[in-house]
């Protein structure tokens, strides 16, 4: 196990422990809001892993997210109620839907790039408004599944996400570390050389581009089973816009980037917004200072106090 873990080791027997003591104390609002952060810094690493490790500047990230959570609510509202089914219907929807939009994108280079992930991004959110029964601008309610083997309450999916999430980190930890992310972050450096050297660029890029669009669809399932509802926010460009603040304050190609991002924004909106209605200034100049003085982000910043 690399030394650097130990930190997050510590981290998770804190957030293991957590519940019983938010409940004890009175203080169940945070365990809700860790839940919430933790889903984020899903979505956020998922999107790091294009935006870091694959210099992939996706700015329709969010529909990846939204269509995990409105297949949730869909196949709930469709009298889907098991967890085993309606788990792998999103994830698989959300990488065929990575995959159709990434095949087309990835033929392109640089503003186009982004153009036409934000244009497919966009046609999906309004085909989803225009859907009147599946609730339309109004979203859809999501009812929680059945697991068989558990009741999904608060303090379960927290345990829930907490489990999902440190899997996941796991499993990018090692991927960005073999020879696949090796090779990945060699395309982002240089395209050219790597196509030169026999690197097959586009394969690379579009099989990240989908374990990326899977993740995030996966964070999308965990939010629709936290908030019991589907809006269609979670498919605008707002939203992809929100995860890439978070990438970029994290650090974009930093491992912890995604989580660090997430957590940071999160908490400063949620204390900002008890303090003033202006409280995306706030979160405007945060960045803005973020970029100014810490290029690479507060993992960054971390690291490099750290020696």
């Amino acid at each position: 196990m690399p030394r650097n873990w130990l930190t997050p080791l510590v981290l998770l027997g804190l957030l293991l422990a957590f519940p019983p003591i938010a409940s004890a104390t009175g203080l169940e609002f945070y365990t809700g809001l860790l839940t919430k952060i933790m889903i984020f810094a899903l979505a956020a690493s998922s999107l790091n892993l294009i935006l870091g490790y694959g210099g992939m500047v996706s700015f329709g990230h969010a529909a990846y997210f939204g269509v995990g959570a409105y297949t949730a609510a869909i196949l709930a509202r469709e009298g889907v109620s098991s967890a085993w089914v309606i788990w792998p219907v999103a994830l698989a929807l959300s990488g065929l839907l990575a995959f159709l939009i990434g095949a087309v994108c990835l033929r392109t280079r640089g503003v186009y790039f982004i153009m036409i992930t934000l244009a497919f991004a966009q046609m999906i959110y309004f085909l989803v408004v225009s859907f009147k029964q599946y609730g339309g601008e109004d979203g859809l309610r999501a009812r929680r599944p059945d697991f068989g083997l558990f009741e999904l309450s608060d303090t379960t999916l927290y345990y829930l996400t907490l489990a999902v999430l440190a899997g996941v980190l796991y499993g990018l930890y090692r991927l960005v570390n073999s020879r696949f992310g090796r090779v990945l972050q060699a395309i982002r450096e240089n395209e050219s050389r790597a196509a030169a050297i026999g690197y097959p660029v586009y394969r690379f890029q579009l099989v990240a581009f989908v374990l990326a669009g899977v993740l995030a669809g996966l964070a999308g399932v965990l939010m629709a089973h936290y908030t019991q509802y589907a809006s269609p926010n979670l498919l605008a460009w707002q939203q992809s816009g929100h995860l890439m603040m978070m990438v970029i304050l994290g650090g974009v190609g930093q491992f912890w980037g995604g989580v660090l991002g997430a957590t940071t924004l999160l908490v400063v909106e949620e204390i900002l917004q008890d303090l003033t209605i202006y409280w995306q200034l706030g979160v405007g100049l945060i960045l803005l200072l973020v970029v100014l003085f810490a290029p690479r982000g507060l993992a960054g910043l971390l690291r490099r106090r750290a020696g």
